[in-house]
């Protein structure tokens, strides 16, 4: 399609972000799957039911400009959801693939932010207020689950993922106090307490 009108723009960014929403709409039941948080789980289902929706208003969007939604691939979406299945592959702590989840999961709703705000200005500009109102549905539930995205990570995911590194913490804690008595304890009587090797 040539560019050569706002329009034409318009349609071309419809069509890249249905691609974008059918790609989503297969990624999510592995995202779901591979969360072991039962929120971040039952977050994913609700949003691909969200994004089915999602894929049902830009359908009705397509057949009251008369155009077709097909034909485009968004090679951005593409390229996220691919950095996406690499962290699945992951040999990783639950907790923390979780944390990894939400945040490919973020650089999604935020590219899909950008995209509705930008077809949603498209529109207005247009004069397809009826247009605008779908969109901006969509937008709204992107920017909501964003924000409960940040919500989970900083309330529970990112605390479950961080106890692991303080565990270790704790456990070189022990060890070094574990060496020490050990030490003190095989030394001569005259060994000072303090393991200081002047006093031996």
């Amino acid at each position: 399609m040539a560019l050569d009108s706002l329009r034409q723009l318009y349609v071309e960014q419809l069509q890249d972000l249905y691609s974008a929403e059918n790609q989503i709409l297969k990624a999510l039941p592995k995202m779901a799957e591979a969360a072991k948080h039962p929120q971040l789980r039952d977050g994913f289902q609700m949003h691909l039911r969200q994004t089915e929706e999602q894929v049902r208003r830009l359908e009705e969007i397509f057949q009251s400009l008369g155009e077709r939604p097909g034909g485009v691939t968004c090679e951005g979406m593409k390229g996220l959801l691919k950095e996406g299945d690499k962290t699945l592959k992951e040999k990783a702590d639950s907790d923390v693939l979780d944390a990894a989840l939400i945040a490919d999961a973020q650089r999604v709703e935020h590219y899909e932010i950008a995209g509705y705000g930008c077809v949603r200005t498209y529109a207005r500009m247009l004069g397809r207020q009826q247009d605008v109102d779908l969109l901006q549905r969509t937008l709204d539930e992107e920017g909501q689950t964003d924000q409960k995205l940040t919500q989970l990570a900083e309330s529970v995911v990112n605390l479950d993922a961080a106890k692991g590194e303080r565990e270790v913490g704790r456990g070189a804690y022990r060890e070094g106090g574990a060496t020490g008595a050990t030490g003190a304890t095989g030394r001569s009587s005259g060994t000072s307490s303090s393991g200081d090797v002047s006093a031996r």
